[in-house]
């Protein structure tokens, strides 16, 4: 089967096309720093066989987490816990990358003023946002090094900057959530600047061997929002610093998304064809039979699975046949 094949993009070789995608789960303190239940968590879906392991975004300043129970990668103090994450994973089996993030005006917590490109809530019960300076673009722009940086320090195989579901990124990226007149807004190339600048930063310090991978919304579901052209456009400006596409969809506004198996398959798939980048497809993806159809026919070459992977952590040894993959020495005689 396709799903168990192994998978090589630069020097990051993983054992399956089986991907546990990056999901918040609000388990740190306010220092942002790992700790047991993070350690658990995810190295069970590593015992359990899943190829990556995408730790959920993390934050790059502490008014950039989402929560004040997110994880932080703004300071030293927090790399021992991550390297020790990085370590059991690996140990495992299984290869781990980092979702690097900032929430812009989506920060829910008390480190700090929720900031965004323009002035304006995400709803009406949200805080108004503080609207960025260039100054202070410049920083968050340099928060993202220096959070590769420490993600290289940590061990991480890879590294997915957050560029969906609303938060800074995105909220640069889209004409409903950026409204400025510099050359930061306007323009579908000023609205990417601020990506191509995080970017460049991350190159200058990450190692070329290894993959830098995007997650996108690739609509926002709302008219005058992005849509699909205008993210192959953005991701074609970007892409040669890229090595591959987490293509989701939505979280800019609140929208009504109709949400089924496979809603978001068809972006995936314009995107790696359209774009020439390899992509990962993700949303309510449950089924082996449904992962062998999207990898056999080339749609998307990984696919992530989230909520599945919550419910059943041990999805890939249970739907292998054991032929196709080494089951834990500890578990296999429930395998045979």
């Amino acid at each position: 089967m396709k799903a168990f094949e192994g998978y090589q993009v630069k020097n990051l070789v993983l054992k399956n096309k089986i991907v546990m995608p990056p999901m918040c789960m609000y388990s740190a303190d306010e220092t942002g720093q790992v700790n047991d239940f993070h350690l658990v968590h995810y190295t069970t879906r590593a015992v359990g066989g899943v190829g990556l392991v995408i730790v959920e975004s993390t934050g790059v300043a502490p008014n950039g987490r989402i929560s004040d129970q997110d994880l932080g990668i703004w300071s030293n103090e927090q790399l021992s816990g991550l390297q020790k994450l990085v370590q059991s994973v690996q140990k495992h089996g299984a290869k781990i990358a980092i979702q690097l993030n900032h929430a812009g005006r989506k920060y829910t917590g008390t480190a700090g003023t929720p900031v965004a490109p323009s002035p304006l809530k995400f709803d009406e019960n949200s805080l108004q946002p503080h609207e960025l300076s260039k100054d202070e673009i410049h920083a968050i722009v340099n928060s993202f090094r220096e959070a590769a940086k420490r993600a290289e320090q940590a061990g991480f195989d890879a590294i997915e900057i957050h560029g969906a579901h609303g938060y800074l990124v995105h909220q640069f990226l889209s004409p409903l959530s950026n409204v400025r007149e510099d050359e930061y807004g306007g323009s579908l190339e000023n609205r990417s600047r601020f990506l191509k600048e995080i970017l460049q930063a991350v190159t200058e310090v990450w190692p070329a061997e290894k993959p830098i991978l995007l997650r996108v919304s690739a609509s926002d579901y709302v008219e005058g929002g992005i849509n699909l052209e205008a993210m192959v456009q953005i991701i074609n400006q970007v892409k040669s610093d890229l090595s591959m596409v987490h293509v989701s969809s939505g979280g800019l506004t609140p929208a009504n998304i109709k949400a089924y198996p496979g809603y978001q398959l068809n972006f995936a798939q314009r995107i790696k064809e359209e774009c020439r980048i390899p992509t990962i497809a993700v949303g309510l993806i449950t089924e082996i039979n449904m992962i062998e159809e999207i990898l056999a026919n080339g749609r998307a070459d990984l696919v992530a699975l989230g909520r599945e992977l919550l419910r059943n952590p041990y999805f890939v040894l249970r739907a292998a046949n054991k032929e196709q993959i080494v089951v834990p020495t500890q578990y296999a005689r429930a395998f045979h």
